[in-house]
């Protein structure tokens, strides 16, 4: 009786609806079901650099997608505002009406109950900020915001290597690291929804100042502004002609620029690769041998960096762990590239709108 309650009460949102009668087995025959043709989810991702907006339909298939730098420095009331009309337009194109519900993966720490960041070093002045409140008053529809790494865990669950497996983490790379934990099926937030938080895992009192203020962090050393400073480091030295060279060209270096030099052979910009690689490496020797996960996936490494930062993480976590723990431990690439994140935004909002209520 409550299972035909619930379908019911999903037949009259419009989440599901009936495909014809089911084969006969004799009796009565059954009805078959299935996701409504028109349910559509918005997917988006607010980085530190960019909006990444996607629509989806109700099995997260991307129907229309569009990305756009953003400053997000500016604060929350014009970046939201932003990312309204290019969902807008978006939409526009689709020919779409309402969104049946919409997911927000943040470069943050999310108090997801709240739908707002907390204390964010990638997001200034954002503190406390009412993302999903701010977004539903406009749209009309479920909002959800969750933490970008938990996002793009997800995005891996519904259509990536995750799949196959119950537990894993998902390691995620770039101007802001962080971590989504699938523990037994399931997105696993903590307490307080701060599970997986280990950009500002201090690895060393002495280490580089990071954008959280303190100093020694893991993404002061493994982030994408770390291998920046440090190659300009190199190139201040006298390390790296290739990387003097980009400098000498634009009069910056970029994470991309670290990329095309350690590909071509340069020394300086691959050992900085592999000690970033090596940093993060034992973060993850801790994370491994207490979650005890059946793979890890990394997301987010830079254009040309993977493979290098992907064996250096190998090397230190087989080496550092125990047989129990990494045996049969795969640890690779994500296969889905820059679609964990929107995949990922949508997914989130999907699980709450179908869950009961």
């Amino acid at each position: 009786a409550r299972l035909v309650a619930e379908l019911d009460r999903l037949i009259a949102l419009r989440l599901v609806e009936t495909a014809g009668p089911a084969a006969s087995r004799g009796g009565r025959r059954s009805s078959l079901l299935r996701i409504a043709g028109g349910v559509r989810f918005a997917g988006i991702t607010i980085g530190p650099r960019e909006i990444d907006v996607a629509i989806t339909d109700g099995e997260l298939s991307v129907l229309a997608r569009h990305r756009e730098p953003v400053d997000v420095r500016l604060g929350p009331e014009p970046t939201i505002a932003r990312t309204l009309e290019l969902l807008g337009k978006v939409r526009a194109n689709l020919g779409l009406g309402r969104l049946t519900g919409v997911g927000v993966g943040l470069p943050a720490p999310v108090a997801f109950r709240e739908g707002a960041p907390i204390s964010p070093p990638a997001l200034p002045g954002w503190h406390g900020y009412g993302v999903r409140d701010a977004l539903a008053a406009e749209l009309g529809c479920p909002v959800l915001v969750d933490n970008d790494a938990n996002a793009m865990a997800l995005g891996e669950q519904h259509a990536g290597t995750g799949r196959a497996f119950d537990d894993f983490l998902y390691v995620k790379l770039g101007t802001a690291i962080g971590c989504g934990l699938v523990l037994g099926g399931t997105l696993h937030r903590g307490a307080t929804s701060g599970a997986g938080g280990i950009a500002h895992l201090r690895l060393d009192e002495e280490g580089p100042t990071c954008a959280c203020g303190e100093t020694g962090c893991l993404e002061a050393y493994s982030s994408d502004e770390a291998l920046v400073r440090e190659a300009l480091a190199a190139v201040d030295a006298g390390r790296s002609a290739a990387l003097a060279a980009g400098l000498a060209e634009t009069g910056a270096l970029t994470v991309a620029d670290v990329g095309r030099a350690a590909v071509v052979g340069d020394a300086a910009a691959q050992a900085l690769v592999r000690e970033a690689a090596r940093r993060l490496g034992r973060v993850l020797v801790g994370l491994v041998n207490f979650v005890n996960p059946g793979i890890v996936i990394i997301g987010g490494a830079p254009v040309g960096l993977g493979p290098t930062m992907l064996a250096e993480i190998r090397s230190v976590v087989y080496r550092r762990s125990p047989p129990l723990a990494t045996g049969s431990l795969p640890i690779v690439l994500s296969d889905l590239g820059d679609t964990a994140g929107v995949v990922g935004a949508a997914r989130l909002v999907s699980d709450g709108v179908y869950a009961a209520p």
